[in-house]
């Protein structure tokens, strides 16, 4: 029987849980990744006796879910490593490189990430491409740059979109539309150059070690990579 989307995300970020327990010791510290699936997450872990000594969160949401959950929250700035940081995605392409950021939290997102001893992804089938780009790609921008970004991006082909509200650094995001994103890694390195530009939600250069994926059934295939 197939599942709905919402059972899916639950489906995998049970499966999560059980793939970071071997990983765990009572002085581990959890990354906390920002969205729909990693609040299903949330609520596992809080339903797990796991060994950890507390969490650090990507955003005000997942912070205020953790809380509310009883689970210990380390502010970021606090902690030098994380044992393991779990986190959706918005594209996976088969190479593990990501678009993450449709939730508007990509810069804590990838500050957490580069803090990480694993990275481990989870998404249901869906998200899965062979190329990026059919999902816009997020771009943090500080605001007295959003013309001259926006006018970079248009060369590069893409379709920028100023994205209503500011993120929780205060910062704009634009939504790029348009791309075919062939050569994740280096798009990001030049994105990463454009003055202005915060942070780009290509997750290529940070990729996952391990991908969680729910079929349409609730099964759930174990992804890998060795470097």
């Amino acid at each position: 029987m197939m599942k709905t989307q919402q059972e899916l995300k639950s489906v995998v970020a049970q499966a999560a849980v059980d793939s970071i327990r071997p990983l765990l010791t009572q002085s581990s510290v959890i990354g906390i990744g920002t969205g729909s699936t990693v609040n299903f997450f949330i609520e596992h872990l809080q339903q797990t006796s796991l060994p950890f000594k507390g969490t650090v969160s990507s955003s005000i949401s997942s912070t205020e879910l953790l809380e509310r959950a009883g689970l210990p929250v380390i502010e970021t700035k606090c902690v030098e490593d994380v044992d393991v940081y779990v986190d959706g995605a918005d594209e996976v392409d088969p190479n593990f490189a990501l678009i993450k950021g449709g939730g508007g939290a990509l810069t804590q997102e990838k500050i957490v990430a580069s803090m990480a001893t694993k990275f481990v992804c989870i998404v249901d089938n869906s998200k899965l491409v062979n190329i990026l780009g059919s999902f816009p790609l997020p771009i943090e921008v500080i605001p007295s740059a959003l013309g001259i970004v926006s006018k970079t991006l248009r060369i590069f082909g893409g379709v920028p979109s100023v994205r209503p509200g500011h993120t929780e650094n205060g910062n704009l995001i634009i939504d790029v539309s348009g791309l075919t994103i062939e050569n994740p890694d280096a798009l990001e390195r030049t994105l990463n150059d454009v003055p202005g530009v915060v942070t780009v939600g290509l997750f290529a250069l940070q990729r996952p070690q391990l991908v969680l994926v729910a079929g349409q059934h609730g099964t759930i295939d174990v992804l890998t990579r060795d470097n």
